[in-house]
Parts: structure tokens; C-alpha cells; sequence
């Protein structure tokens, strides 16, 4: 359950991006210069479902990838209103991340850890000092490593390339054999 919410939550799209202002989907195309974006900051990159999408990947070859799952599943618990359901998010969190059985345990500090108890009577907040911590790790850790990985610069280059337009390059090329013969 809480894996097919993370896939969910990964490929959501913010409202305003899913049609443009002329009214057609702009699922079709990328977001121009998102690399920009997701460079300026984590919390820009955390916003976009691409760059979680990519994020996800490289923490994955880092053997990391527990951290942005356990925010992205913080965030979707801290808007869940039937009581109800988030007793059931918050045990599923507690389960997966946190517990000393948890399967993708996160690195917290040991006074952060919560007890089971807790999970009884269940908030909105409950996870915010853990999940605080866990996106200052990724913020200051596995993020600025992201940002000069393979994964990003490609990424990065990619869109440069599609910034420009054909005609400009092959006058750059043109220009260039001209000067340099």
C-alpha cells in the first residue's frame, strides 16, 4: 500500500502544470530549464515530480533512496484528514522507516525516534522534527552530490541542447570553420 502511495505521490503534478494557458496537456514536454530549478534548491527539486523522479534515482544508486521516500510520505501524511486513515499512514511510516524492524529505515538521531505509543492518537505533525532532519541530511548531504552526478548533468546538458535552436548551432559551426581555417 504505502509503495503504490509513493509511486502515486511521485508522478502527481502540481494543478497548474497539468494543461497549459492555452488549455492543451503539457504532459507531452518537459518543463524548460527544470535543471535551473532544481539547482537553485531541494525544495524547488522536491516540488517537481520529475526531479523527485530523478532524485530517486541517483539516492538509489547511493543506497539512500529510504530519505525521500520517508518525506515524500511524511508530506502526504501530514494532508491526511480522516482520523481513521492517518492512524493507518502514521503506522505504515512508523513501520517502514522508523522502527527498529523497519525495512527502509531512515538514519534519525535516537532522541528523535518516536515510540509506538504515539501512534494511537496520531497528528498532523507528528513526523515533522524526523522529517526536518532527514531533509536537512539530504539537503546538505546527498543533494549537493546529486547536483554534480552524472544523472543531473546529463539531464542539465540535454536541456541546453534543446534550448537551442538548430539554425544557431549550425551558424555557430559554420562561423567557427570559417574563422578557424
Amino acid at each position: 500500500m504505502f509503495n503504490r502511495a509513493v509511486s502515486r505521490l511521485s508522478r502527481k503534478r502540481p494543478p497548474s502544470d497539468i494543461h497549459d494557458s492555452d488549455g492543451s496537456s503539457s504532459s507531452g514536454h518537459q518543463n524548460p530549464k527544470s535543471a535551473a530549478k532544481w539547482a537553485a534548491s531541494l525544495e524547488n527539486l522536491l516540488e517537481d515530480p520529475e526531479g523527485v523522479k530523478r532524485f530517486r534515482e541517483f539516492l538509489k544508486k547511493e543506497f539512500s533512496e529510504e530519505n525521500v521516500l520517508f518525506w515524500l510520505a511524511c508530506e502526504d501524511f501530514k494532508k491526511t484528514q480522516d482520523k481513521k486513515q492517518m492512524q493507518e499512514k502514521a503506522k505504515e511510516i512508523y513501520m517502514t522507516f522508523l522502527s527498529s524492524k523497519a525495512s527502509s529505515q531512515v538514519n534519525v538521531e535516537g532522541q528523535s525516534r518516536l515510540s509506538e505509543t504515539i501512534l494511537e492518537e496520531p497528528h498532523p505533525l507528528m513526523f515533522q522534527k524526523l522529517q526536518d532532519q532527514i531533509f536537512n541530511l539530504m539537503k546538505y548531504d546527498s543533494y549537493s552530490r546529486f547536483l554534480k552526478s552524472d544523472l543531473f548533468l546529463k539531464h542539465k546538458r540535454t536541456e541546453e541542447e534543446d534550448e537551442d535552436p538548430p539554425d544557431a548551432q549550425t551558424a555557430a559551426k559554420r562561423a567557427s570553420r570559417i574563422y578557424n581555417t
